[in-house]
């Protein structure tokens, strides 16, 4: 399990972050990073890199390894660690919180700047690296691909989705981005999986859900893996969040993808609810979302 490593963040120095640096830049060119390398990539000198890896092993942002060669790399708790340092720096957080959602491919934590934000490690790659490469197309053309790149490679696209979207879509608004990480807007609502909505209400929330989905499929990008546990119900409406795997509408699969997210979305308010949402024509829908004709579910 990732660890916080917010606890660390005082204890560490800058040239730490040199030495982590210099790992991070190594692991571009191999998994573990070779000890004779380190000086080079560090800028630090021998005697310092060893003091600095016995610091930085101790406190769990480095793996060791004997191979063919004495070599090192990031952990998650490192990588986040070289994250977290340059939110910093750049002022955009003053203060780590409480976990608000972990999960297999991110974990959410609140922090602390101007007001309340929510700060998102993507994991993509670290438990499931194999699936991920099959599913990732961002992965298909790289000889070595590490998790560093797979994580850091889904929070660009979200961001970049994010950026996009807001504020036309309903959407965390985007605040700053780091290697895997991003600080946004910290949302209070409660996960449409969690929801027991009224009977009046049913409709009309999943009519407003899809309404999002057809804005930001106008504004260039399907979502492609909409489910309940993506969706924040609020006292204002809907936030639909999680896009790491956003495609833009110009994919060959945009269509595709668009009729699975109506599907997913429709089928679970058909189990929730069988007797306000009875049988829907999917294909139809997503058309109207792709052509920008949607308007409510009457006569699909």
């Amino acid at each position: 399990m990732v660890q916080n490593v917010a606890s660390v963040m005082t204890e560490l120095e800058p040239e730490d972050f040199h030495l982590l640096s210099g790992v991070e830049q190594g692991m571009r060119f191999s998994e573990y990073v070779n000890r004779e390398k380190l000086t080079e990539f560090s800028r630090l000198s021998e005697e310092n890199v060893d003091y600095r890896l016995d610091r930085c092993a101790d406190r769990e942002l480095l793996e060791r390894k004997t191979i063919q060669y004495e070599g090192f790399k990031l952990t998650f708790e490192g990588y986040d660690a070289l994250a977290l340092h340059t939110f910093v720096e750049r002022d955009t957080i003053e203060g780590f919180g409480a976990p608000l959602g972990v999960g297999k491919e991110s974990d959410v934590y609140e922090v602390q700047s101007y007001k309340p934000m929510a700060l998102k490690y993507h994991r993509e790659g670290y438990t499931n690296f194999r699936e991920v490469m099959k599913e990732r197309e961002y992965t298909a053309d790289r000889d070595h691909v590490s998790w560093l790149y797979t994580a850091r490679k889904a929070a660009e696209r979200e961001y970049e989705a994010l950026e996009t979207l807001y504020p036309d879509v309903s959407v965390p608004q985007p605040i700053d981005t780091n290697r895997h990480a991003i600080v946004m807007e910290k949302v209070d609502g409660v996960e449409l999986s969690r929801t027991g909505l009224e009977t009046e209400q049913v409709v009309p929330l999943l009519e407003l859900i899809l309404d999002e989905m057809q804005t930001a499929y106008r504004e260039g990008f399907v979502h492609a893996d909409m489910s309940e546990y993506n969706v924040f119900v609020t006292t204002q409406g809907v936030v639909v969040f999680d896009w790491p795997q956003a495609v833009p509408t110009d994919h060959e699969n945009a269509r595709e993808l668009l009729t699975r997210d109506v599907d997913n979305l429709v089928s679970y308010f058909q189990r929730k609810y069988p007797a306000q949402v009875e049988d829907i024509d999917i294909d139809a829908v997503a058309d109207a979302l792709a052509t920008d004709s949607f308007e409510s579910l009457a006569g699909y």
